[in-house]
């Protein structure tokens, strides 16, 4: 089932900073988000994956679909690595954590608390809770800030098994991850000048 976008249109702040964006995200394919920093990236995946809703356009494809990796880790300091990634499995109905282990070389800090962790090593911990919620869709926002060049081929490396399985996913980077994926430019779609004023000059 593929992730749709209608010509949808996000605001931040209430502000529209995206307009009239289209694209199709099928099975076993992954989309690239590129554009400067400030120009809806976050938004963007922040409302497919359901946390704010579009100002306007349709989503279609994302129900319970979508697992959302932000900026923060989504860790839980007090808990080991595997505590932490039993928990996520939990929450998400998923079962088994061992090769989410194993993607990301986690085994020999398992027993490590997540608040030990270099930060480095949180995103790893971050990224490996991606492999155990068992859905679809991954939305991941800079997935690679904090990690080293091994770290970073572990990652691409976890994505193109997800895409093999018939997984999809929607990562928004600057960097190049040697991933066969479509780029979406972002700059294209930035919210005209007179749209912020419009929206500006109904509450002034």
């Amino acid at each position: 089932m593929s992730l749709i976008a209608e010509d949808l249109s996000v605001a931040r702040g209430g502000v529209p900073i995206l307009q009239g964006l289209s694209f199709t995200l099928g099975d076993g394919q992954a989309l690239i988000l590129r554009g400067p920093n400030g120009i809806g990236k976050t938004t963007l995946l922040r409302t497919l994956a359901g946390l704010q809703p579009p100002l306007s356009g349709r989503i279609t494809g994302a129900e319970d679909r979508i697992a959302y990796a932000a900026h923060a880790d989504g860790i839980k300091p007090t808990l080991s690595v595997r505590e932490n990634l039993t928990f996520w499995a939990r929450v998400f109905c998923a079962v088994g954590i061992d090769a989410a282990i194993e993607a990301y070389a986690l085994g020999p800090l398992a027993a490590r608390p997540a608040g030990a962790l270099s930060a480095g090593q949180k995103r790893r911990l971050g990224l490996a809770r991606m492999l155990v919620t068992g859905r679809p869709v991954w939305a991941m926002d800079e997935p690679t800030v904090s990690l080293d060049r091994d770290a970073v081929a572990m990652f691409a490396d976890a994505v193109r098994a997800h895409l093999a399985a018939g997984g999809s996913a929607l990562i928004a980077t600057h960097i190049d991850l040697g991933l066969d994926a479509q780029v979406l430019e972002l700059g294209p779609f930035r919210a005209a000048p007179e749209a912020v004023d419009a929206f500006e000059d109904a509450f002034a």
